[in-house]
């Protein structure tokens, strides 16, 4: 039960309706969305969410569920049962698009089974009786005119017809050469009127051709006269044209009289599309609003993690803002949430998200929270939200409070969701206070579940000696003066009322006098509550940013990982290609020494032959022989005083230069070609031999060796775009084929091949290219190209 009657209104379902309304492609699914109803049985919500869920996901994984359009289906077959009645082209046409609509979802899910089995449910086991489409397909065209053969005299009439009309055309043509050779003609050509050809003769002239005058000009000077000679012809033709509409007429009954025995499937097909329509208007507005399918319980309570309002989201969007999320748990030991905090610090909007989800669930919408999510049923919903005060009904404020808690109170159950927006107010808060707090306590008793904001006080303290209830309050930011709109649960929230006031500037007198009225012990609760309202700011930044680094940890760590993992592959494969090319060489050098030892032998140990092979034997050792890298030498820094001409290096680079003016603490450095003024701190002193060896680094042979020392003969284009890839492909082959590399590799991975393929193809614009070729199959196979240059 939902009370008051404005319920739903106030909490903005009728909103949320009104979008999903948008979404409907026919009359029939805009009627089921204004039928949607609050519902509390498990198995039917279960069924409705279900239902979205699974469309949405057709939706989101584009899969070829075509439904553009249909009519009412309904309408055709309600007046196909009277007998003698017949549909018209275009209610034939439609009834044709409408059943292909029906047919192309019914094949759809034939060819999915068991994958949208909810969805599934709909069809009810419906035949495709395609028979209908055919008999249809007899008599109208693709564009939904009757077919010229849907009947042989049809086709003989309209054959009639075009030879008696090119006989009138003909004769039209005689007489109307022989007018203008008359000069009877007025300006004009042949025209027509009342559905007649008429030639269009001077008035003057009226009477020299005989024939039945149909119209005259406005100025009287031209009639409009068709000739007594093609009066039978054009009768003939008008004959004809009745002939014709009087068959099709006839035709369409026949084949509204063969469509009549499907009327019971006929009304079927409109349930299904009706159906469909509806689920499709609600999975879009599920996409609209970023909503998921919490997990539905029996039990009445509610676990929303991460919840937003959908209509303050959806607005928020528009202007690129974000809704702060919301995490409200309201279970048996913790069943009513009293909010306190700040004005404009989002309390009500608290408490409406989480009525709005709540009904939003029951009536089988999807909501924006996360999956992890729990919503329960509940069998009552009651709100006092807003001021319902009425002249015609003599209530006031406080009366129309008053009026929905007694019947709050009198209808509560554990099963019931009280929403209660500023409770208490509209009276006197000496008294509004109590009788707040009595009620509180009776529903309590109750064990009813529910969302109250309050300003009060009393109501704070009883909430938090209260079994059952839970103090909340909203967040502010002190040091900003602004609201944070995050729910805080387990402590009440100060109202800010001199703060809020402070910062807008109220006077200082108002403010003092203001403060005094309170009296100590209120300021004092106050106080604290505000000192609270800082540490819970202190501790929430504390836990963002303790979230925020351990989020950065298990980057680093899964990245680590990863790392290792492909160090420990790469290294066994490293190994087993060293232990190869060591094999080799000792194989080599075995035959080299056999070789070596054999020739000596032959040649009975000749000193200067011997010497030879042991040259030889040298030249074999120094060529695999693994060079050690020098260590890149450190600049040693002169504590001398800089003066001009002498050579300095910027802090943290590699960038020298000769000074040539000194003016303080400012140096007039030359950087190669350029001057730039620099100050003492940010360079040292070197000597001259170590400034020569940085000019030979920086010269352009330098670069190049640099170039290729810090070039990797590998590119990773995986995740790319097809463009993007082609653009870097480009950069990587030019720098390869300039540095001189004889090959290199490029790792585009499987997928679908679509990027290998655009690679390849782009290769054979280079002439350098000699051979493309495939990574072995245990080290990427296909998903690797091995370049090769000439």
């Amino acid at each position: 039960m939902l009370y008051p009657e404005n319920c739903l209104e106030r909490l903005g379902f009728s909103e949320v309706r009104q979008l999903i309304h948008k979404h409907c492609l026919s009359p029939m699914g805009q009627q089921m969305v204004d039928k949607m109803q609050v519902m509390t049985k498990y198995d039917q919500i279960n069924k409705f969410l279900r239902q979205t869920y699974e469309f949405k996901s057709i939706l989101e994984n584009q899969e070829p569920l075509q439904i553009s359009s249909f009519f009412d289906i309904k309408a055709l077959a309600d007046k196909i049962k009277v007998e003698g009645t017949y549909l018209v082209e275009e209610e034939l046409y439609q009834m044709y698009v409408s059943l292909q609509t029906v047919f192309s979802v019914l094949r759809f899910f034939e060819e999915r089974k068991e994958i949208y089995p909810n969805l599934e449910a709909l069809l009810e086991h419906l035949p495709v009786e395609k028979n209908i489409l055919k008999k249809i397909e007899t008599v109208l065209d693709p564009k939904g005119k009757i077919k010229p053969n849907a009947s042989s005299t049809l086709q003989q009439i309209i054959g009639d017809i075009a030879k008696t009309e090119q006989d009138v055309r003909k004769r039209m043509d005689s007489i109307y050469k022989t007018a203008i050779g008359n000069n009877w003609v007025a300006d004009g050509s042949l025209t027509i009127r009342d559905g007649r050809m008429c030639i269009p003769i001077l008035a003057e002239n009226k009477r020299k051709l005989k024939g039945f005058i149909h119209d005259e000009s406005a100025s009287g000077q031209t009639v409009y006269l068709e000739p007594e000679e093609v009066f039978t012809l054009n009768n003939k033709l008008r004959d004809l044209e009745f002939d014709k509409r009087r068959e099709i007429i006839r035709i369409l009954i026949a084949l509204t009289t063969d469509l009549r025995p499907y009327t019971p499937l006929l009304l079927s097909y409109h349930g299904f599309l009706t159906k469909l329509d509806f689920v499709r208007a609600k999975a879009l507005f599920s996409i609209d609003i970023e909503a998921d399918m919490p997990i539905l319980v029996k039990e009445a309570r509610t676990k929303l993690n991460n919840a937003r309002h959908p209509l303050l989201y959806l607005s928020f969007k528009e202007d690129k803002k974000t809704v702060v999320p919301l995490n409200v748990h309201i279970t048996d030991d913790l069943r009513i949430v009293l909010v306190s905090g700040p004005n404009a610090g989002g309390k009500s909007v608290c408490m409406k998200t989480v009525g709005l989800l709540q009904i939003m669930v029951q009536s089988g919408l999807l909501i924006p929270v996360h999956e992890s999510s729990e919503v329960g049923i509940f069998e009552n919903i009651f709100a006092d939200i807003g001021d319902d005060q009425s002249i015609e009904s003599d209530l006031s404020t406080y009366s129309a409070h008053l009026t929905k808690m007694r019947h709050f109170v009198a209808h509560a159950t554990p099963k019931t969701l009280v929403l209660i927006d500023e409770f208490g107010t509209g009276t006197d808060p000496q008294f509004g206070g109590p009788m707040a707090e009595a009620v509180l306590e009776v529903l309590n008793n109750k064990k009813v579940r529910g969302v109250i904001t309050t300003h009060y006080s009393n109501l704070k303290l009883f909430a938090g000696n209260t079994p059952g209830l839970e103090n909340a309050s909203m967040l502010f930011d002190n040091d900003r003066m602004k609201p944070m709109y995050v729910l805080e649960i387990g402590k009440p929230g100060s109202s800010y009322a001199f703060e809020i006031a402070q910062n807008i500037g109220l006077q200082k007198e108002v403010l003092e006098l203001a403060r005094k009225k309170t009296g100590t012990n209120q300021n004092r609760i106050d106080s604290l509550l505000v000192d609270l309202e800082k540490e819970k700011k202190q501790i929430y930044d504390t836990k963002v940013h303790l979230s925020n680094q351990q989020n950065k940890v298990k980057n680093l760590v899964a990245e680590n990982e990863k790392l290792k993992l492909f160090l420990d592959e790469n290294r066994k494969i490293l190994i087993k290609e060293a232990k190869l090319e060591a094999q080799a060489i000792i194989k080599n050098a075995n035959k080299l020494v056999e070789n070596t030892i054999a020739e000596i032998k032959d040649k009975q140990a000749d000193k200067i032959v011997t010497k030879e092979l042991r040259q030889n034997l040298q030249k074999v050792l120094v060529q695999h022989q693994v060079k050690e890298e020098k260590k890149p030498e450190v600049a040693v820094v002169l504590n001398t005083p800089i003066e001009v001409g002498d050579w300095v290096q910027l802090n943290n680079s590699e960038t020298t230069g000769q000074v040539l003016e000194i003016n303080r603490d400012n140096l007039v450095v030359a950087l190669g070609d350029l001057r730039s003024v620099l100050k003492k701190n940010r360079v040292y002193k070197i000597s001259n031999k170590q400034a020569k060896k940085a000019i030979q680094n920086n010269s352009y042979t330098g670069s190049i060796s640099e170039a290729i020392g810090n070039f990797t003969a590998e590119l990773d284009l995986r995740g790319m775009r097809g463009e993007n890839a082609l653009h870097e492909v480009e950069k990587y082959l030019d720098k390869s084929i300039m540095l001189g590399f004889p090959f290199i590799k490029i790792i585009h991975g499987k997928g679908d091949g679509i990027l290998r393929k655009l690679i390849r193809e782009y290769l054979k614009k280079y002439s350098q290219v000699n051979r493309v070729e495939d990574e072995h199959a245990d080290r990427g196979g296909d998903g690797i190209t091995y370049v090769y240059f000439n």
